[in-house]
Formats: structure tokens, C-alpha cells, sequence
């Protein structure tokens, strides 16, 4: 495996794109072998692209046969880590957050919601897919029991900031941030900022363009 530092972020965010379509092909394609050419063509990456990106990691397939996708998916997974179980809190039980408490397929890539909180008090109590809504007063609490290293903010702009700082003084190393907001944290912090009105405005961009071509007869 070459040094990590060297590894292009694309390549890094390439990755569970990988995880997730071998496990479409091993659970549920009944699919042994994939060449990178069929790997690839399933995500719209040129296969010499594909065999790039692994090799950053070491030398998986055989030339002419393909990669054993039971094989690649076990070494895709320790590479991403999903193999381990990684203890998650979230705080901010409203509308997104309840969407992603139900969502079922973060149990796939090793993360498991032991907390959900919220401040205010008409939330706390409630159950969002069985999980009982707690006072974000506990987090220390239920950091510390549950040596959660995982947080998920999906609260108000105004507030994202004073819950990262707690959740970095529970013991939280990487913060997944929905708030429409950059987060100041420490360097051994890591922050995934998605802004979902950047992703819209993204689609109505390449939209606007596309009815400015049509109209000009392009």
C-alpha cells in the first residue's frame, strides 16, 4: 500500500462506490468474478481508472481473469474500515434527522447509531426507528458508555457550531455535518460537510443551462 497521504481524495471517495456494488454483485447477482472493465462500466469509471484506484492499496485480480468479488469486497470494506463497528451519536431529531435514523443501509458500512439527541424538550422521549430520543445533555454519557467516535449533526445552522464543540469535548473524532455551516474543529478532528442546498443548486445549474441550450437551438 503506498503512503495514504499520496492517495488523490477522489480515488478515497471512490472507494465505497466499490464496496457497495461488490455487495450488490456477491449478495444479490450471485456474481464470483468481476473484471474492471464490468466493475467499472457498472459506475461509469473507465476500467484503467479502476484498476489505478486499487492499486493504491495493493495488487488484487489476476490479469485476464478478474478480481474474486467476495475477495475484493472483504479487502475494500478493511480498507474503508465498514469491517469494524463504529459507534455513531446524532443530534438534531428533526425532519433529516429522523430520515437518516430510519435509513437501514449505514448498518452495511459498520456504523451502528447508539444515541439520538436533541434539545428540545417536546423531541426527548420520542422513538425514531426504536431509538428513544435523549436529552443532548447526555452526551458525555453516552459517548463515554458507548466509546462513540462518531457524530452526525443534522441541527440548525445557528447551533452546529456549539454542538460540534461538545461533541469534540465527549471524545468525538469525526463529525458528519449537515448543517449549512463550516465547522471549526482541531486538526485531529475529521469533518465531512454536506450542504444539501449546494447539491440542489448544483442540479439547477446544469438544468439552466441546458433550457439556455435548447432555447438557442444547440
Amino acid at each position: 500500500m503506498k503512503d495514504r497521504e499520496s492517495i488523490p481524495k477522489a480515488t478515497i471517495e471512490r472507494l465505497p462506490l466499490y464496496y457497495r456494488c461488490l455487495d450488490k454483485l456477491a449478495n444479490f447477482e450471485d456474481v464470483d468474478v468481476v473484471s474492471s472493465k464490468d466493475l467499472g462500466g457498472r459506475l461509469g469509471i473507465p476500467p484503467t481508472q479502476v484498476r489505478k484506484d486499487l492499486s493504491y492499496y495493493g495488487e488484487f485480480g489476476r490479469r485476464g481473469v478478474g478480481y474474486d468479488v467476495f475477495d475484493l469486497k472483504r479487502s475494500v470494506g478493511r480498507i474503508l474500515g465498514v469491517d469494524e463497528v463504529w459507534t455513531t451519536i446524532l443530534v438534531g431529531a428533526g425532519n433529516l434527522g429522523r430520515a437518516l435514523v430510519d435509513y437501514k443501509g449505514f448498518e452495511k458500512m459498520g456504523m451502528k447509531l447508539v444515541g439520538v439527541m436533541d434539545a428540545d424538550l417536546s423531541k426527548i422521549g420520542n422513538k425514531i426507528g426504536g431509538v428513544e430520543v435523549q436529552s443532548i445533555k447526555k452526551m458525555d454519557e453516552i459517548v463515554s458508555e458507548n466509546d462513540a467516535k462518531l457524530g452526525i449533526i443534522t441541527v440548525p445552522t445557528d447551533a452546529a457550531q456549539e454542538v460540534a464543540d461538545e461533541m469534540i469535548e465527549s471524545g468525538i473524532k469525526a463529525i458528519w455535518n449537515f448543517a449549512p455551516t463550516r465547522l471549526h474543529v482541531p486538526e485531529d478532528v475529521t469533518v465531512r460537510n454536506e450542504d444539501l442546498a449546494i447539491g440542489i443548486v448544483s442540479l439547477i445549474y446544469h438544468l439552466s443551462w441546458k433550457k439556455r441550450d435548447e432555447e438557442e437551438g444547440k
